[in-house]
C-alpha cells in the first residue's frame, strides 16, 4: 500500500521530468558554433636566402684639420657644425711674422742678383784677360767659381722666397674637401703649434655617399664568391652584391646600396674578414659611427612557398602551422622555415600549394577540431539564426 507521503514524491518528479527535458534541449541548442578562422594557401614567389650583419657607418673621407705653421689664431671663420665646400677659409692665423720674413726673403733674393750679376761680368771680362795673359788661369778659376757661389745664392734665395710665400699662404686654413665640419676645438687668441705637435683645430667628414662596414666569415665568403661569379669585378674581388639595411628604429631593410670592398686578409683572431657597402645620404640621414644592420643575398633566386610570419607557431624547438583539413578538422604541422621576405616566412618543408593554412584566429584553434574557414579576402559569411528558446 502507498502511503500518502509517496504519491506526493511520484506526482513532483511526474511534474518536473517535462521540465528537464527541456533545460537538456535548451543545452543542447545552446552550443556554440565551430570558431571562424582565416585561412590562405601559402604564395609562390622566387626568393633568394639573405644573411644579416650588424656594423656601423663610416665616412668615405674624413680629415682633421691642423696648421702646418705656427702662430697665434687670429679668427674663425665658420659655424660649428655647417656644411663647408673645398676651398672654404676657416681659420686665419696672424700674417705679420710671415709678411715680415717674405720681405726679408725678397730683399735676400735681390741681393742675391745683384752679386749674380757683377760675378758674370767679372768672368767675361777675365774670358778676355786670360786669353792676354793679363791675369793666371787660377784668378780666373777664381771669378767662374765666384759666378757658380752666386747663381747657388740667388737659387737659395728663390727656394726661400717661395717657401715664405708658402707659409704666408698657409696661414689661411681652408677646407681640403667638401663635408659637415664639427665644432672649433680652439679659440682665437690661442697660439697654434705645427708639425708634429700640431693641435687639431676641428674635423670634416663626407656625409654622400657614406659607407657601411661590417665582417663575416670565412665560409660566406666563398658562398658570396661564388654567388657573384658572372659579374666579377677583379678589384672587389667578384663582390659587387646589392644589400639592403635598415636601421635599429626601423622594421625593415628599405635603404638600397651595395658592396665595394672586400678586404685582402682574413683576421686570423677571429677568422672575418672587413667588407664594406655603399649608400646613397642625400638626406643625412646615415651619421658615421651609427649602427644598422644589412642583408645580403646568400644564395641563387629558388621558388618557395611563403606564409605570413604571424600563422607560426613554436612548440618547444620545433616551428609548426594549424592547417585545415578537407573536414574543415584542424591538423598541426611541423615546418622547416627560411628567411623572412616584408613579413612572409619562406617555409622550405612542411606544406604544399593547396595547404589552408590558418592566418588568423590562431589562438581560437587546436589540433582535431571544428573550425569554420573563410578564405583570406573574401566577405565573412552570414552570422547564424539565433536558436529558438
Amino acid at each position: 500500500m502507498i502511503s500518502v507521503n509517496s504519491s506526493r514524491l511520484i506526482a513532483s518528479w511526474l511534474l518536473l521530468a517535462p521540465l528537464l527535458t527541456a533545460c537538456g534541449e535548451n543545452q543542447q541548442q545552446a552550443a556554440p558554433p565551430p570558431p571562424a578562422v582565416t585561412v590562405a594557401k601559402p604564395v609562390k614567389q622566387m626568393v633568394a636566402d639573405q644573411d644579416e650583419y650588424v656594423g656601423r657607418f663610416v665616412a668615405v673621407d674624413a680629415v682633421e684639420v691642423r696648421t702646418r705653421v705656427a702662430g697665434t689664431l687670429d679668427a674663425v671663420h665658420f659655424k660649428d657644425g655647417q656644411i663647408v665646400n673645398k676651398g672654404d677659409l676657416l681659420f686665419s692665423i696672424d700674417r705679420r711674422p710671415f709678411e715680415n720674413t717674405a720681405a726679408q726673403a725678397r730683399a735676400n733674393l735681390v741681393l742675391a742678383r745683384s752679386n749674380l750679376t757683377f760675378a758674370e761680368s767679372d768672368l767675361t771680362r777675365g774670358q778676355q784677360l786670360v786669353k792676354e795673359r793679363t791675369i793666371s788661369e787660377q784668378v780666373y778659376d777664381q771669378r767662374a767659381q765666384t759666378k757658380r757661389n752666386a747663381e747657388a745664392s740667388v737659387a737659395a734665395s728663390q727656394a726661400a722666397v717661395s717657401q715664405a710665400d708658402l707659409d704666408l699662404e698657409f696661414t689661411e686654413i681652408r677646407a681640403p674637401i667638401t663635408g659637415r665640419i664639427g665644432d672649433r676645438r680652439v679659440s682665437p687668441g690661442n697660439l697654434v703649434a705645427a708639425g708634429a705637435a700640431a693641435s687639431v683645430l676641428a674635423t670634416i667628414v663626407t656625409t654622400d655617399p657614406i659607407r657601411f662596414e661590417f665582417t663575416f666569415d670565412e665560409a660566406s665568403l666563398l658562398r658570396y664568391d661564388r654567388l657573384a661569379k658572372q659579374t666579377a669585378d677583379p678589384t672587389t674581388r667578384g663582390l659587387s652584391l646589392p644589400v639592403k639595411l635598415k636601421l635599429i628604429d626601423e622594421t625593415d631593410f628599405v635603404h638600397q646600396g651595395n658592396m665595394d670592398f672586400v678586404d685582402n686578409v682574413i683576421d686570423g683572431a677571429s677568422g672575418t674578414i672587413r667588407s664594406r657597402a655603399v649608400f646613397e645620404n642625400k638626406d643625412e640621414k646615415f651619421v658615421p659611427g651609427m649602427f644598422g644592420r644589412v642583408q645580403i643575398p646568400a644564395g641563387p633566386r629558388v621558388e618557395a612557398l611563403l606564409v605570413p610570419d604571424s600563422a607560426i607557431g613554436t612548440d618547444q624547438t620545433r616551428k609548426f602551422v594549424y592547417v585545415v583539413e578537407a573536414d574543415n578538422s584542424v591538423k598541426q604541422v611541423y615546418v622547416t622555415l627560411g628567411p623572412v621576405f616584408d613579413g612572409q616566412r619562406a617555409v622550405k618543408e612542411g606544406l604544399t600549394p593547396e595547404s589552408r593554412v590558418v592566418v588568423n584566429g590562431v589562438m581560437r584553434v587546436r589540433p582535431g577540431i571544428k573550425v569554420t574557414p573563410q578564405e583570406e579576402g573574401a566577405a565573412p559569411p552570414a552570422p547564424p539564426a539565433t536558436a529558438a528558446k
